[in-house]
């Protein structure tokens, strides 16, 4: 059984809007790490729910890093018509 102690001491799990804070970076750069570059994070009903340790961790290891995984340009065809 988890003394007192031990139960004010574990870390808290925090929301979207928390991490975002954090790490100084809008919500959706947060969704969009969790599916393309593996931002550690833990699906608990709808909600997304993180250790900021891991998410530290994360950054440190560059998971962050632009220049890593970056999507290739999405090329449009212009719907306008010629001359």
């Amino acid at each position: 059984m988890q003394t007192v102690a031990q139960v004010q001491t574990a870390e808290p799990w925090v929301s979207v809007e928390e991490v975002a804070l954090h790490l100084g970076v809008a919500r959706d750069s947060v969704y969009r790490w969790i599916d393309a570059k593996g931002l550690p994070a833990h699906r608990i009903g709808k909600l997304w729910k993180f250790k900021l340790s891991e998410v530290d961790d994360w950054v440190r290891a560059e998971g962050a890093n632009e220049a890593q995984a970056r999507a290739k340009p999405v090329c449009r065809n212009s719907t306008r018509k010629k001359k």
